[in-house]
């Protein structure tokens, strides 16, 4: 059996929201609907009929994305009742784990036209409560908020696994000695680089703004912070000697993300030229509470699979959980130039909606080696719970 090239025809995503913010009123099927509809009318020439499957990440899956979110999406995008969804979960990563598992598909032949992206309303996620170990319980009972974080931790996993997001970034500080200072001015540009995106247009053919919501642009850009401003917030994880701040970490968000990939006889039937080619791609585990330095092994073997190294990336998304666990990837890569990595941006001014930024990502690679006519590009995240996840295209 051959193995057949995948191609990236399109991408789309939506302004990501703030915490509460305008996208907060929408559900999150109907956030996934629409980035699979939009992608679906920005190529009218594909019968949205000939769509083999819809791969959606979606790392809550507790509220209104729960029963399958991509078949919802499906439905709720107009698509024909033939077209399946299934849903995926590799937390932080699950919007780049849809898009790997329709690539593997079109690639044995499983597919031939599929979509892929994911989704998250971090504003809209429920609180839960667990069902009581004996029925009608006298006492009170705990609601576990499941916007991010661990709940309902199972007692058996040691505790230096199960410390909290940020305390995991304050623990690669201190392993590659990331000073504050080194963490803000890392922040600082992702502000003003996704600031000069937007300006310059670099995002006008990439975002889809929901209609009948007032966002046209990424809520979360701060165009006027400072190293001062920054400088003033107080650690969130640490309170003698912390780092971590709401300032260099990334925000609570909400968004969605599609992207449209295809075999040799899909693209015929596209009428369009790709985007991109999907080379490789790798998923790797380290400790838990060293989750942000998760992207260094798989990155390095991602590479090796597409025959590429650091010195032929052309642009290298890596997703910005904290400017402490970035930075210490960054530190493990001495051959990569830094100056490739989130050249629009990164999660920290532009967000971070778990089971979306993965599709965001590789939309992003995408759409940046189609302006450039050419190059090798890489997708990365750093996955809670200890994993990391990459995806080499090319152009």
């Amino acid at each position: 059996m051959s193995i057949r090239d995948v191609y990236i025809v399109d991408a789309v995503r939506t302004p990501i929201g703030k915490f509460g913010g305008a996208l907060s009123s929408v559900r999150p099927d109907d956030l996934a609907a629409h980035v699979v509809r939009s992608l679906v009318d920005r190529t009218p020439d594909l019968d949205p009929a000939r769509i083999d499957d819809v791969y959606f990440g979606d790392a809550n899956g507790a509220g209104e994305d729960n029963r399958d979110v991509a078949r919802m999406a499906v439905l709720l995008a107009g698509l024909p009742a033939s077209v399946p969804g299934v849903t995926v979960n590799r937390l932080c990563g699950s919007g780049l784990e849809a898009v790997i598992q329709a690539a593997r598909a079109i690639a044995l032949g499983d597919a031939s036209v599929a979509v892929a992206g994911g989704v998250e309303s971090m504003s809209r996620a429920p609180w839960v409560l667990q069902k009581p170990e004996r029925a009608f319980p006298a006492g009170h009972q705990q609601l576990h908020s499941t916007t991010l974080g661990w709940r309902m931790t199972n007692p058996r996993l040691p505790a230096e696994w199960t410390v909290a997001l940020g305390e995991g970034a304050e623990l690669v500080a201190d392993k590659h000695a990331i000073s504050r200072e080194a963490q803000d001015a890392f922040a600082l540009a992702s502000h003003q680089k996704a600031a000069e995106a937007w300006a310059k247009g670099l995002y006008d053919g990439e975002v889809v703004p929901y209609e009948g919501v007032d966002l046209v642009r990424d809520e979360c850009i701060r165009d006027s912070t400072s190293t001062e401003a920054l400088a003033r917030l107080k650690p969130s994880f640490r309170r003698d000697g912390g780092t971590v701040t709401p300032g260099n970490a990334s925000p609570l968000n909400d968004g969605a993300a599609a992207l449209l990939l295809v075999d040799e006889d899909g693209l015929r039937e596209t009428g369009r030229e790709p985007l991109a080619r999907i080379r490789a791609s790798a998923v790797t585990g380290i400790e838990p509470q060293l989750f942000g330095l998760g992207p260094v092994e798989a990155v390095r073997r991602a590479l090796e699979k597409s025959g590429r190294g650091f010195g032929d990336l052309t642009t290298f998304e890596l997703n910005e959980a904290f400017a402490a666990q970035s930075l210490g990837c960054l530190a493990e890569w001495p051959e990569l130039d830094p100056a490739v990595v989130n050249p629009r941006g990164g999660a920290i001014a532009i967000g971070h909606p778990l089971g979306a930024s993965g599709a965001r990502l590789a939309g992003a690679v995408a759409h940046q080696l189609a302006a450039a006519g050419s190059g090798t590009g890489l997708a990365a995240l750093c996955i809670g719970v200890g994993q990391g996840l990459a995806l080499v295209l090319e152009r």
